[in-house]
């Protein structure tokens, strides 16, 4: 899994985040050692009286999977482990991006970008060549897709933006020698139908 740890890390660069991001408070009222939460509703006078007004959160409803064998359920068992071990990943990769390209914007010369992608990358290895070692392969070619999710390229494309062409066609050689391939591109509806109904799970917490 080495090679393609490799592959991985060279195509997030530094898109993955150092640090987890923080979670969200709502806002509390400390009284007596005892916490309250505040909400704050909207209200409508009729006939005299108060109503309140609760905006609801929208509330999916998503089908359970229609297994047709066992085969196929023990493969989506397996596949939602390694769901929930690489989507992180990607959607850390997704959050760095952005803070990558806000600060190229600020950063005019081109000497000084070019210092900034080598500290950003040394970071990146510092910070995530261990875990990311630890993948499968199967884990490795699943977060090449995820990443093209999260992020709206391929791992080929963002290499070569950031790393530029030749970088970009020496990982993919080294990536087709081991059977995957960084322009896989993420198929919600066809190919990546049985990951997407996994990934919705895990947003909405019942997986």
């Amino acid at each position: 899994m080495t090679k393609l740890s490799l592959i991985i890390l060279s195509t997030a660069l530094a898109l993955i985040s150092m640090s987890a991001s923080g979670q969200r408070v709502h806002p509390i009222l400390e009284t007596d050692s005892l916490l309250i939460n505040l909400h704050y509703l909207r209200s409508e006078i009729r006939d005299g009286d108060t109503i309140a007004h609760v905006l609801l959160d929208e509330v999916r409803i998503i089908p359970p999977w229609n297994f047709q064998n066992r085969r196929e359920e023990r493969r989506y068992g397996r596949l939602a482990h390694n769901v929930k071990v690489t989507l992180p990943y990607a959607r850390l990769a997704a959050e760095k991006m952005l803070e990558i390209n806000n600060e190229m914007a600020k950063i005019k010369d081109d000497r000084e970008r070019r210092r900034y992608l080598r500290s950003a990358e040394r970071e990146l290895f510092a910070e995530f060549e261990d875990p990311l070692r630890r993948l499968t392969f199967t884990q490795g070619r699943l977060l090449i897709k995820l990443i093209d999710r999260e992020t709206g390229d391929t791992s080929y494309n963002l290499i070569r933006e950031y790393k530029g062409g030749v970088p970009a066609f020496f990982w993919q050689g080294i990536a087709r020698l081991f059977g995957a391939n960084l322009k896989d591109e993420y198929d919600p509806d066809q190919d990546d139908k049985m990951v997407e109904h996994i990934i919705q799970l895990i947003d909405m917490g019942l997986l």
